[in-house]
């Protein structure tokens, strides 16, 4: 029988021991699970610093008005 606590009884002693004994994969599940929780929290927060909308990218090229300047000293 195993030294390590079960998960579904002791929750916080098991997490404990993970951390000690099998640090990458705990760690790695807790910043895993961090993104989900970012997906909903980040949004709002960008809001409250300021970050507002994106502008549009432009699909088309806006045309100068009045007549076209033809450069100079570039002849062949």
């Amino acid at each position: 029988m195993s030294s390590a606590p079960y998960f579904f009884r002791q929750p916080i002693r098991y997490m404990r021991w993970a951390s000690h004994e099998k640090p990458a994969i705990f760690y790695s599940i807790v910043i895993g699970s961090m993104g989900p929780v970012t997906i909903l929290a980040a949004p709002p927060i960008r809001r409250y610093f300021g970050d507002g909308p994106r502008p549009k990218i432009p699909l088309t090229y806006p045309i100068p008005k009045g007549p076209r300047q033809i450069p100079e000293g570039y002849d062949d």
